[in-house]
């Protein structure tokens, strides 16, 4: 698929798919007239990078988790630094916090929604005569 169409599947542009490529976080072919032809298997492969940027992962862990990502019980990383496996650890904790914080923010707007809901609706038979 082209460039324009990887973007309007993943919601994002082709500069930035671009970008992805330019950090070596996906890898496209290139046709004979020099045009990117993306594999679809990149639909999700671009997902899942906006998620993990949305998450605060930086492009650098990124691009160097993204092989383990794909096959989960295949794992071995033989650069694996402790340096690494801290930073990881670290943003794994990060993210625990995070998706607590919004679950909770979730659960407080569920709420809210929820009564603001009640008291917008009018009790039964009120309301529904229109004034002469």
């Amino acid at each position: 698929m082209r460039i324009g169409e990887l973007a309007r599947l993943t919601e994002s542009t082709p500069r930035l798919l671009r970008y992805y490529e330019e950090q070596g976080l996906i890898t496209p072919r290139r046709e004979a007239n020099g045009y990117r032809d993306y594999d679809d298997y990149l639909v999700d492969r671009v997902l899942q990078i906006r998620g993990l940027l949305d998450a605060g992962l930086p492009t650098r862990i990124i691009k160097q988790i993204l092989p383990c990502l794909g096959t989960p019980r295949a794992i071995h990383f033989a650069d694996a630094t402790l340096e690494m496996l801290d930073t990881l650890e670290c943003e794994a904790e990060r993210m625990t916090r995070r998706i607590q914080c919004l679950t909770r923010n979730r659960d407080a707007i569920k709420e809210y929604l929820s009564v603001v809901s009640e008291l917008a609706v009018p009790p039964a038979g009120a309301g529904s005569e229109l004034p002469a």
